[in-house]
This record gives structure tokens, sequence and C-alpha cells, in this order.
């Protein structure tokens, strides 16, 4: 299943659920209150404390390490168009005969490339594009291989060759780095902080006649949003946010290969 689908069912729930646990904190802290008065109130502020903290230094981290993880990816996608656009050029070293071929192939491959990256919400087509962008890559090679022996002098050998070693690297690279995300377990501990930090601030609201409206709700869907953002981070180009900066430096190159 789509993760951002669950990300936002997630995120809604998560809110409500937050809205539930300040008003049962608020019910439970009212009851003490009224039996015990303001001393109700006492001693559990390094409790409190202990939480929120712990709630802060996890949505840090996981907002920090989602943030790292959608730059390398956008990093990426630059060194992938660089990449292809140093191997296309030392192409010229190749005989003359011998470049129309391997230019098509070209042309095809970053066709390919291109149509991953925008297939990304369909997982069969991407299965599907991955599958024809490695066919193509062995049969780059095998033609720029074969084209390089039969080339007079060496310099295809010593530059085109390790420079397509680096354009398959890299794409390789992305479909690994699009696999690396936090355990879900991470997720899990932090829907239960906020929870947990719920109560507690409900609790801390029991003295109060009435529940107050705004800081619950300016609380649930504050904390509800950031998790969306973060697992949003964690999944660009299948919910808000995309890297289409990115992606259109490799539209840019194609144009540049006619």
């Amino acid at each position: 299943m789509n993760p951002i689908l669950l990300a936002s069912g997630g995120s809604l729930l998560l809110l409500l659920a937050t809205l539930a646990m300040i008003e049962t904190g608020r019910r439970i802290g009212k009851r003490r209150f009224q039996e015990e008065g303001e001393v109700a109130g006492r001693g559990f502020s390094a409790v409190e404390g202990a939480i929120f903290a712990l709630l802060g230094l996890v949505l840090a981290f996981s907002f920090s390490g989602a943030l790292a993880r959608f730059d390398a990816r956008r990093q990426l996608v630059v060194k992938e168009v660089n990449d292809i656009g140093t191997a296309w050029l030392r192409l010229d070293l190749l005989p003359a005969e011998a470049q129309p071929p391997l230019r098509d192939l070209f042309r095809r491959y970053l066709d390919v490339r291109i149509e991953a990256y925008a297939s990304v919400p369909d997982a069969t087509a991407l299965r599907e594009a991955l599958g024809r962008s490695s066919a193509l890559q062995r049969e780059i090679w095998q033609q720029a291989v074969a084209a390089s022996r039969g080339a007079p002098t060496g310099p295809s050998q010593i530059l085109l060759l390790p420079a397509l070693n680096a354009m398959f690297d890299t794409s390789t690279s992305q479909q690994e780095v699009a696999r690396l995300h936090p355990p879900k377990v991470i997720f899990l501990m932090l829907g239960a902080l906020i929870l947990a930090c719920a109560l507690f601030a409900g609790y801390d609201m029991g003295n109060r006649p009435n529940l107050n409206l705004l800081h619950s709700t300016a609380f649930a869907v504050v904390l509800s949003v950031t998790v969306y953002v973060i697992i949003d981070l964690e999944y660009p180009r299948l919910g808000f946010i995309r890297m289409s900066d990115s992606d259109a430096a490799l539209v840019a190159l194609r144009a540049g290969m006619e």
C-alpha cells in the first residue's frame, strides 16, 4: 500500500487520538483535583519534563534524518545527470562509425530513467522501467567495450569505460537509497510519546472548568502535521514533497542530446 496514504490516515488517526487523550487526561486530572485539591498537580514535573524532552528529541532526530535522506536523494539525481553527461561527451573518443548506435542507446537509456522517476507511484511500471534500464546498461557496456577494442588508441578505454561504470553505479545507488528508511518502531515510539504527552497535558488542564480548545487543537494538529511531513520527506515523489527541480536537470540533459 502507498506509504503516503498510510501516513495520511495515520496522521488523522493520531490527531483524533491526541485530542481524545487530552480529554481523558483532563477528566482524570479534574477528578483528582476535586478529591485532593492543588496537591494533585504536584510531584509530576520531573516525569512530564522527561517525557516531553524525549518527544522533542525523537522528533528532532526523525525530522533531521528524513531531511538528510531527502537531500541525499536529490544529490544522487544531480550526480546521475553529471555522470551521464560526462559519459555522453566521452563517446567522442570512439571511432566515428561506432558513435551513432551508442548515442541512440544513451537517448533511450535516459528516456527510461526519466520514465522510471515519473512512474514511482506505480510500483509495477517502476519495476518494468528499471528492468529496461538494466537491459540498456548491459547493451551500452557491451557496445562500448567492443568499440573501444576497435579504436586505434587507448583513451576510450581509460576515460569512457570508467565513466560508464560510474553512470551505472549511480543508478544502483539511487535504488538502494530509495529503500533506506528508519525502522517502523521509531514511528510507533513517536506516536506513543505523543499520546503520553497529550495525556499529561490534559491532566494539567484538570484544574480548569472547561477544556481549552485552542491549545488542545493546536497541540494535536502541530504534532500530527509534523509526523506527516517527516513521513512525506521519507517518501519523496509519492506525496506533496517532490524532487521536480532535480528531475528537470535530467530532462534538460535529454533535450541537449538531440
